[in-house]
């Protein structure tokens, strides 16, 4: 069944119909959401449930039912933008905790070794970048999205997205290239 049957269904009053539209994509939503505030993953599944909400909420406001992944992405974006908002816009990790902790560079530690480490340091380094290029980065880079996807979700042109991705990407090496991470281990995982 497609989306746009099941968001008819669903909008017809039948019982299950956005369940079964919500449990097809409600994993794109939660890792977008996920990478975007720094991996807590209680606050991500929270957020996620409040994209869900808004989205049965406003089922009937959707324009396009075969554009319902991109409008769910910009429900997602638009949640994760609310609840910064409503605490002042701070990050959900603190950029200044990262100097307090320990360079995996200096502990000697094998590149396989640090990746987990690696991937708590991409987190906080995305939230070193300026919002909308860290937006673009982890839809494109994380997501996988078209840039024209992209482009939509946010309503800008292409050409702002692909500079927004150049910009964030090179912003987010120098802020990581600042914490004395290896350059092997920048250019493996990024």
């Amino acid at each position: 069944m497609s989306d746009a049957e099941l968001i008819a269904r669903s909008l017809g009053g039948e019982e299950g119909a956005f369940d079964l539209l919500a449990g097809r994509w409600q994993r794109r939503p939660y890792n977008f959401i996920l990478r975007y505030i720094g991996g807590d993953r209680e606050e991500a599944q929270d957020l996620c449930q409040q994209t869900l909400l808004r989205a049965y909420q406003s089922l009937g406001r959707l324009r396009e039912p075969e554009r319902f992944s991109t409008w769910l992405y910009q429900i997602a974006v638009n949640a994760c933008l609310d609840e910064f908002s409503r605490r002042n816009g701070r990050p959900t990790v603190p950029v200044e905790e990262v100097g307090e902790q320990a360079d995996p560079a200096e502990a000697g530690a094998e590149l396989g070794a640090m990746r987990r480490d690696l991937r708590d340091w991409l987190a906080r380094g995305l939230h070193a970048i300026p919002e909308e290029q860290r937006l673009v980065v982890v839809m494109k880079e994380y997501q996988q999205l078209k840039f024209t996807e992209i482009a939509e979700i946010l309503k800008v042109p292409v050409n702002t997205v692909k500079s927004r991705l150049y910009y964030g990407l090179n912003n987010l090496r120098k802020v990581l290239a600042g914490w004395q991470l290896s350059q092997e281990a920048l250019d493996h995982e990024l």
